[in-house]
């Protein structure tokens, strides 16, 4: 990009332990690339402190979100949620995530999964944040809680988005933005059949980082600084500079974050 506008990283495991090694070299590759925003979903009470580290060491770049993530709903959810209710009284989040529900590695936890769905989405209602929703194997299923909890207070992020034209109407339906990131580049990936015929105002960019890499990185560990190279695949599909894309998906993630 000939000028770098500002680029929102919607949603990073910035302090994965497969960052541990070189996390500040990789977070200046991301500056240098642009990305200047990095928005960080919860998993579980064990990740608390090293997202609070991220922060203090990144306090200009850093956002954290909190939430219990769906893989991680065992047996001990409650107490799980109790910490997720405690740290949200304590002090500002951007988002309430990443929530959800998973049915790709475990169907076992699928009740115990709709309950912490639901009960995070009210949490996010009574702070008025947005919700980051993970989604896997679940469409049909998360789509049923969002329309129970259906409400102009309830926006957020479909995270990962990776459905069908349709399914993303649905989301949208409900005040989603859809977060868009290396499965976009992927020659399986599907949506880039569609992707073009959602405006754009309703599209964040997002890595996922460590996981799902873009083309030509897919396979590897991701990092931030390859959502240059979703940008480029977006302003294929939609025939818009890269830098309309920066723009228009930063402002999109100002609109959700209000920050």
């Amino acid at each position: 990009m000939n000028s770098t506008p500002i680029i929102t990283d919607t949603h990073t495991h910035l302090y994965s332990e497969e960052f541990d090694q070189d996390r500040d070299e990789m977070m200046q590759r991301a500056i240098n690339a642009g990305v200047t925003r990095f928005f960080i979903p919860a998993i579980d009470a064990a990740a608390t402190q090293s997202m609070y580290d991220l922060e203090q060491n990144y306090p200009d770049n850093v956002f954290l979100m909190m939430g219990l993530h769906p893989t991680y709903v065992k047996d001990n959810y409650e107490d799980e949620l109790k910490h997720v209710e405690t740290e949200l009284a304590k002090r500002k989040f951007y988002a309430v995530g990443e929530i959800g529900i998973d049915l790709y590695w475990d169907k076992t936890h699928l009740k115990e999964q709709q309950i912490a769905f639901k009960r995070q989405i009210q949490l996010a209602k009574q702070y008025k944040l947005p919700i980051v929703i993970h989604c896997r194997e679940a469409f049909d299923e998360i789509f049923e809680v969002l329309e129970e909890e259906k409400s102009d207070d309830l926006f957020g992020i479909f995270h990962c988005f990776s459905g069908t034209h349709e399914q993303a109407l649905q989301a949208i339906s409900y005040n989603m933005k859809l977060g868009i990131g290396g499965v976009v580049t992927f020659k399986n990936g599907k949506i880039d059949q569609f992707l073009n015929q959602i405006d754009l105002k309703h599209i964040v960019l997002e890595t996922d980082s460590p996981y799902l890499a873009p083309i030509p990185y897919r396979g590897k560990r991701n990092e931030s600084s390859y959502l240059v190279n979703v940008i480029s695949k977006l302003a294929d599909l939609y025939d818009v500079s890269e830098e309309e894309i920066a723009q228009r998906t930063t402002q999109n993630s100002v609109n959700v974050f209000g920050i």
